[in-house]
C-alpha cells in the first residue's frame, strides 16, 4: 500500500474500509435514521457546537457552495479573506452566484493579517458576510481564525468558514469562536473516503437563510434540516460513506480530540524539522505553519515535479505538488487523519535519497 502523503483524500483505517463494504440499507428506513442521528451527535461533539450540523453528500467544494447559496442573495457584498487557492475558490463561488466580492488577498505562504481585515470591514460597512479558509492546504498555512472571528463578530457580519482540512485535526471550537457556517469534508482528517460534507449552521446563519435569494436546490439547508428531523437526507445519500464515518467518529472520540490535536501538532513538528534537517526550506511562515500539511520550497536546483515522480515511482510515497502558480515550486507533505510517526519517518528517509537525484544542491 502506498504511503499516501497528500492533504486528502487521506488513508483510511481497516475498520473504516470494512464498513464501506456493509450491505445497503433503506435510506428512508429506521436503520439509516439511527446512523444519521448517531453521527450527527458525534459531529456536534467534535465541532464543539450546539448549532445544527447537516450531513450532505458531496465534496468539500459542494459544502462551500452550500454555505454561499444558503446565506446570501445576488448583489450582497462579501469580504473574501484569501491566502491561497482555496480562499480564491470560495470567493469565486460567491462571485458565480452574483455576490459582490471584495478581495482581500495576502501573500501566499503568509497568514491573513488582522488589521487589514478590520480596515476592510470599516471601509465597507455594508458587507454581509466574510469568507475565510481556516487551513489553506495549497500553501500549508493556518489562519489565526480566533482573532479574525473576533473582528468579524465585532462588526456584526456573518462568518463563513472553509474548515475542510482543519476540523477534526486542528483546534476549532465552533461556538466559542462564533462561526456561523463551518464546512468540512469526509476525505480529510476524518479518515473516511470522499463523499460527505458536514456543515454547522448557527442561529444567525438560519436568519440569513430566511432572507437569502441565491438559487439553491440540491444544497438547500432547509430541505436538509427538515429531512434530518425524520432521520433522512433530502436526496439519496452516499450510504457507504455514512457507514464509514460512523466507525471513524467512534475511533476519533475514543482517542479524544485533545489527543488528536496534539498528535497532529507533534507529527507536523516532525515533518517541519525533518525537511529543515535535509537542508530544505518551509514555504509557509513557520509561525502559522499548518499541522495538517507541510509545504516545502523547491529551491537550490530542486525540480519539484521530478521529486514527486521519483518518490511515487521508486519509494511508493505519494506527495502533493504545488497548485496553480506554485506548480513545480513547492511540494507538500500531508499529515492528517490516520497517520503516525512511522509514516513521516519513511518520507524523510526517502527524501534523503531522492533529493540529490531531483537536482537538489542544498545541504
Amino acid at each position: 500500500m502506498s504511503n499516501l502523503r497528500i492533504p486528502g483524500p487521506t488513508p483510511c483505517p481497516p475498520e473504516v474500509l470494512e464498513a464501506m463494504g456493509w450491505q445497503m440499507v433503506n435510506h428512508r428506513g429506521p436503520q439509516f435514521a439511527q446512523f444519521l442521528k448517531d453521527i450527527t451527535s458525534d459531529l456536534k461533539t467534535i465541532f464543539q457546537t450546539e448549532n445544527d450540523v447537516l450531513v450532505l453528500s458531496g465534496s468539500g467544494t459542494g459544502g462551500m457552495e452550500a454555505a454561499i447559496v444558503n446565506t446570501l442573495s445576488p448583489g450582497d457584498k462579501v469580504l473574501s479573506v484569501s491566502i491561497g487557492v482555496f480562499g480564491d475558490r470560495f470567493a469565486n463561488i460567491a462571485r458565480a452566484y452574483g455576490a459582490e466580492v471584495i478581495d482581500l488577498k495576502f501573500e501566499w505562504g503568509k497568514a491573513a493579517e488582522i488589521q487589514p481585515v478590520k480596515d476592510a470591514l470599516e471601509a465597507n460597512p455594508d458587507v454581509k458576510a466574510v469568507l475565510v479558509t481556516h487551513n489553506e492546504t495549497s500553501t500549508g498555512v493556518t489562519n489565526d481564525l480566533e482573532s479574525i472571528s473576533r473582528v468579524v463578530k465585532e462588526s456584526g457580519k456573518l462568518l463563513l468558514v472553509d474548515a475542510i482540512s482543519s476540523m477534526g485535526s486542528i483546534k476549532l471550537p465552533v461556538d466559542e469562536w462564533g462561526l456561523d457556517v463551518a464546512v468540512t469534508g469526509s476525505q480529510k482528517g476524518w479518515m473516511v473516503p470522499p463523499g460527505l460534507t458536514m456543515i454547522s449552521v448557527s442561529p444567525k446563519a438560519w436568519e440569513a437563510f430566511e432572507e437569502a435569494r441565491m438559487p439553491r436546490f440540491y444544497w438547500d439547508f432547509g430541505k436538509a434540516k427538515k429531512s434530518a428531523e425524520k432521520g433522512q437526507t433530502p436526496w439519496t445519500p452516499t450510504v457507504s460513506v455514512v457507514f464509514a464515518l460512523s466507525v471513524a467518529l467512534k475511533m476519533m472520540l475514543e482517542e479524544g480530540m485533545p489527543n488528536i490535536i496534539n498528535r497532529h501538532h507533534q507529527l507536523a513538528e516532525m515533518a517541519r524539522q525533518g525537511v529543515k534537517n535535509l537542508g530544505l526550506s518551509l514555504f509557509a511562515d513557520e509561525r502559522y505553519a499548518s499541522n495538517t500539511v507541510t509545504a516545502v520550497s523547491a529551491t537550490d536546483g530542486l525540480d519539484g515535479k521530478l521529486l514527486t515522480k521519483i518518490m511515487r515511482e521508486e519509494y511508493d510515497i505519494v506527495l502533493g505538488g504545488g497548485q496553480m502558480s506554485m506548480e513545480g515550486k513547492i511540494f507538500r507533505i500531508g499529515h492528517l487523519g490516520w497517520v503516525e510517526e512511522n509514516d513521516i519517518n519513511a518520507v524523510m528517509d526517502a527524501l534523503k535519497e531522492a533529493l540529490p537525484r531531483a537536482g537538489f544542491k542544498g545541504a
